[in-house]
């Protein structure tokens, strides 16, 4: 192994990172993030026009005429109109949907969906709840898997490390669909939630994968120098890891260009956490050499 890549040049690596983190959370404090119905409750009407779809400014006025003063209105890209209401009945979904038809023709329906405040905040809570119970139990299996392992690095820094990772994986799509979230109204649902899920244990498998064959590297005691098992174990991962992504992102990237809007965002989701999982994993390992020698004063 001539040249130690991947550490030599890890400072690239988290200067890089580094950043995308730094424009996540500045994206957070700044735009914040636009929940869907799913966490605030209300309704959520799809709908097309066979004639002439009215621009959005006259739906506006219509809606308020209607005394649905609150009511949020945009396009898709399939040419249909998606209108965000406070909850309603019924009696009150038909009576919209009726006086829709008597102003703009005929009206297909494509999807409606109505949570109640209540149900909102419960799902939310549950979100964090599932996340935050994952984090734990990934941190408790690595402690135990690596409990053999001690030196030059403890077992719960390879933990600390592997949640590290996990957050970096999820904080960048977080950020982006902050950002468009705020110029171009993308929402956060339990889809969303799903995705990131998802990513927590695409990215925990990655970095496990190379953590475990920096175990294995160390468990033979030889000479090698900390730095270049890592590097050894890194290169040892790396098509694996290359080919697992590349067949993964493909899939998604079907989806998403195939699949309707809600799919749409689902599969981009995936596809950012995702493809930070790939690349997090080796940074978490050349966290290890940086964390050992800042122990012993080599920094």
């Amino acid at each position: 192994m001539k040249q130690l890549f991947f550490v030599k040049y890890r400072r690239v690596w988290f200067i890089f990172s580094g950043f995308l983190v730094l424009a996540s959370f500045i994206s957070l404090i700044f735009f914040g993030l636009r929940p869907s119905i799913d966490f605030t409750g209300g309704t959520l009407l799809e709908i097309q026009f066979e004639e002439t779809q009215p621009d959005i400014a006259s739906l506006r006025s219509s809606l308020e005429l209607m005394d649905y003063t609150n009511a949020s209105v945009q396009t898709t890209s399939s040419g249909g109109v998606i209108i965000r209401l406070s909850p309603l009945t019924q009696e009150q979904h038909q009576a919209l949907l009726q006086a829709l038809q008597e102003n703009y023709g005929k009206v297909n329906e494509l999807k409606y969906d109505s949570i109640g405040p209540v149900i909102g905040s419960e799902l939310r809570y549950r979100s964090l709840l599932a996340m935050g119970l994952l984090l734990i139990l990934i941190a408790i299996y690595i402690f135990w898997a690596f409990r053999k392992v001690s030196k030059p690095v403890p077992s719960w820094k390879y933990g600390i490390l592997a949640i590290l990772s996990a957050f970096h994986d999820i904080i960048i799509p977080v950020g982006i669909f902050s950002f468009f979230g705020y110029w171009f109204g993308w929402e956060i649902g339990t889809a969303f939630i799903a995705a990131l899920l998802t990513i927590l244990g695409y990215s925990i498998n990655d970095t496990i994968v190379v953590f475990d064959r920096t175990r294995e590297n160390l468990l033979q005691k030889t000479s090698e120098s900390f730095d270049f098992v890592v590097e050894k174990s890194i290169r040892q991962t790396l098509l694996r890891s290359f080919y697992t992504t590349i067949t993964t992102l493909l899939s998604l990237i079907a989806i998403f260009i195939f699949g309707g809007d809600t799919t749409r965002l689902f599969a981009l989701a995936l596809i950012i956490g995702i493809t930070c999982g790939a690349y997090s994993s080796f940074l978490a390992s050349t966290l290890l050499v940086t964390w050992q020698k800042w122990q012993h004063k080599q920094i």
